[in-house]
């Protein structure tokens, strides 16, 4: 050992006792693991969130930033490792900051900022007006969320926030703390939408904290000097699979969200996975005097951009400001009812209720009214557990009244462009209701159609690839005339707004079924999961939204009786008895299609299709963690060339030192330069003149006066560092590459420290 390779003076042994059963001092961290580790727990926490957004450019912009702050932590670390700890931290933490945010400025606002990454107020404008967007997203969206440019944003600057900590984290050892805010992040899309539970992200977390724990554990100096990896591997697993077993079979408290599994309902038409669920759960309890229970809307969706409905966001107001004014006239013959409802185990920004509802009494004030819809909606509260009474109008119109109303005119926005819709839905609306002549018989005549030449299915639509609302879908549908309750009120909204009507989708649940229970003299009925519904309804001026029932073997159709012209006794009409509400049949919900049913049409594949974005970011996330330690190990023979060049023989031979470790040639600290030298020139046929140029120059660097001539040693360094290249094998030079030994090789100080 000399000065070149190491600083400090020579201990005796005397001096360093080496106790028998533990290490005598504390491991350095290095650069390539801990940066290797805390990028991976960014992207366990990541995994859970393809899961409840859609796959999209938000999840190449986590990965980005993540993989950024993680690189630029190592090589950072690399540059500064002689300087003090706390500026070595601190210099860390800001150029990590400075390179997340031009990264994210880059992928989100490019075109605002200086350079495309530098932000300007322009850029922070976008990203203020992105977070909004996301916030929207978040409190109104329906799960899987689309992946929008407001999401990707803020994932974004999220997870850039977590990297840099769990980089930190993990550089000085905090594994508790690492696998904390690991594990609670990647939980968060769980508990929001009260989600089984993700046994893969599980297992990822519960390896992701024993690799932690050990490399924190086996650097400490009371760490055993040997252990068995193969028992802590064998522990760990064992109590991995132990509580992937035995949690499932653990009691849930009936405090927490009902007493077991629930389902997520928000203000969106992706109501396939919860339809297809193999158990159904019952997700709330209706209290009502009447015969049957009514429909509940949560909300309803009225503009349709081509490929999704959007739901309704109008102004929100007090519970005190009512309900708003009524949409009927004093001619239409009104009910006035009373309806009790039980949240169980339904988790929406929604609460269910009867339309038209007129009044609400039971809920805290953080549910708003939105009175374009008559539905209460709240941003930082849930349906489930709320336990309310609603007052709602029960509008009974005549045919004659509703035959002799027009339906409002469909709202056209001049600010949007127009949806170009297939050719096929107008035909057909034009075709099927030829021989009407009012607008309500036109509907009712589509009604009918859906009804009697259309077949409910959960599977099919899957199997067919139509599993939507977008114009193509609702075409498909059309042709292959098969769906469920998205598509019905998909297509009968499209088909009515090609004959000019305003037309809104709703989603809510359908009527529940009666049991035994009472409370005094109301019935209970029983509503589960697999009975939540979507309808259309058309504006009736005068009359309000007329809700119809498209869906094929679900509920009753939309019917009207004609006024009595007999025995009334006064001028006026009598109250009729149909209701403007579609009035269902006493069933639990439609079966799904079975493959082992003997229906041919559900029986080619039942598999479907899994969402690739996991596979894709794993796969992604292990070529970057096995090239970051050549990208590292390139970082620092690069800076060490650029000292070469101005004359550091210490950087020069510590190059060459860490160039023998990672191609696996012998190295010795008790060899002098000339011996390494010599061994170099027989062994690897290195250029005599170019290694008495390094040896030289060490030489001096340890034993001459300081203050003699500097010079370039980068020439004669690359020749040297090609002739031990270009020695060895194939294999050894990739792994040299690859996994360079020198990044793992327990040195006390910096080589390239000269004395």
């Amino acid at each position: 050992m000399f000065r070149a390779e190491d600083g400090r003076t020579a201990r005796t042994m005397a001096e360093r006792p080496a106790p028998t059963w533990h290490r005598d001092h504390e491991d350095e961290n290095g650069v390539l693991a801990p940066a290797a580790l805390a990028a991976a727990a960014a992207l366990v926490a990541m995994w859970p969130y393809t899961s409840v957004i859609e796959p999209g450019a938000w999840s190449f912009i986590v990965l980005a930033v993540i993989t950024a702050v993680g690189v630029t932590g190592a090589l950072v670390r690399t540059w500064m490792r002689r300087r003090a700890e706390w500026l070595r931290d601190l210099t860390a933490f800001a150029v990590q900051i400075a390179v997340a945010v031009a990264v994210l400025t880059r992928l989100v606002a490019g075109d605002s900022a200086i350079l495309g990454i530098i932000p300007t107020p322009t850029t922070f404008s976008v990203f203020r007006t992105l977070a909004a967007a996301a916030w929207e997203e978040i409190a109104f969206g329906a799960a899987p969320l689309a992946a929008t440019a407001g999401l990707a944003a803020v994932l974004g600057a999220g997870f850039a926030l977590v990297a840099i900590l769990l980089d930190h984290l993990v550089f000085h050892r905090a594994a508790i703390l690492s696998i904390v805010l690991t594990g609670v992040l990647g939980a968060v899309p769980m508990i929001v939408t009260l989600g089984d539970a993700n046994v893969v992200w599980f297992v990822l977390l519960g390896l992701l904290a024993l690799v932690l724990l050990r490399f924190t554990a086996r650097r400490h100096p009371l760490a055993p000097r040997r252990s068995s990896a193969s028992l802590a591997a064998g522990v760990g697993v064992a109590a991995l699979a132990v509580t992937i077993v035995v949690a499932p079979g653990l009691p849930v408290a009936a405090t927490l969200a009902g007493t077991g599994a629930g389902i997520t309902v928000d203000a969106s038409l992706r109501l396939g996975d919860d339809l297809r669920q193999p158990n159904p759960v019952e997700v709330l309890t209706v209290a009502t005097k009447n015969d049957v229970a009514p429909y509940l809307r949560l909300t309803t969706l009225s503009h349709f951009n081509g490929r999704v409905w959007e739901p309704d966001r109008g102004d929100l107001n007090a519970q005190s400001e009512g309900f708003g004014d009524p949409e009927w006239g004093e001619e239409i013959a009104t009910k006035d009812t009373s309806t009790s409802i039980r949240v169980l185990r339904m988790s929406s920004s929604w609460l269910p209720l009867p339309y038209p509802a007129t009044g609400v009494q039971g809920v805290s004030d953080t549910w708003r009214v939105m009175p374009d819809n008559r539905t209460l909606v709240s941003r930082n509260a849930d349906a489930v557990g709320n336990d309310y009474t609603v007052a709602s109008t029960r509008v009974s119109p005549t045919l004659e009244q509703i035959r002799a109303i027009d339906a409002a005119p469909r709202v056209v926005d001049e600010d949007e462009d127009a949806v170009e819709l297939p050719a096929v839905i107008g035909d057909l609306a034009a075709e099927v209701t030829a021989d009407a002549t009012t607008d309500y018989d036109r509907l009712v005549a589509l009604q009918s159609w859906f009804r009697s030449s259309f077949t409910y299915s959960l599977e099919t639509p899957v199997e067919e690839g139509f599993d939507g609302t977008g114009a193509d879908a609702v075409a498909q549908f059309l042709d292959v005339r098969s769906g469920y309750c998205v598509h019905f009120a998909g297509a009968f909204a499209l088909m009515a707004q090609s004959l000019d009507m305003q037309v809104r989708i709703v989603v809510g649940y359908l009527p529940g079924s009666l049991t035994d229970e009472k409370r005094g003299e109301e019935s209970i009925f029983s509503v589960e999961s697999d009975q939540l519904h979507s309808w259309p309804e058309v504006l009736f001026p005068g009359v309000g939204w007329v809700p119809f029932e498209p869906t094929a073997s679900l509920g009753v159709p939309t019917a009207f009786a004609a006024a009595p012209t007999q025995g009334t006794g006064t001028d006026g009409p009598s109250a009729p008895a149909p209701t403007a509400t579609p009035r269902p049949e006493q069933t639990t919900g439609p079966e799904a299609d079975r493959p082992d049913a003997g229906d041919n049409s559900s029986s080619a594949g039942t598999q479907r299709r899994l969402d690739p974005t996991p596979v894709l970011l794993t796969v992604v996330g292990a070529l970057v963690l096995l090239l970051l330690p050549a990208l590292v190990r390139g970082a620092e023979r690069g800076l060490r060339l650029r000292r070469a060049r101005g004359g550091d023989a210490g950087a020069a031979w510590a190059e060459l030192r860490d160039t023998m470790i990672d191609l696996r040639l012998p190295v010795s600290d008790a060899d002098t330069p000339r011996v390494r030298g010599a061994a170099l020139v027989r062994e690897c046929g290195v250029d005599p003149a170019e290694m008495r140029a390094l040896t030289d120059a060490v030489e001096q660097a340890n034993y001459a006066r300081p203050g003699a001539l500097a010079e370039d040693l980068a020439g004669p360094l690359r020749s040297v560092l090609g002739a031990m290249h270009a020695r060895g094998d194939r294999l050894t030079r990739t792994k040299a590459l690859l996994v360079p030994r020198s990044l793992f090789a327990s040195r006390d100080v910096d080589a390239a420290t000269v004395v």
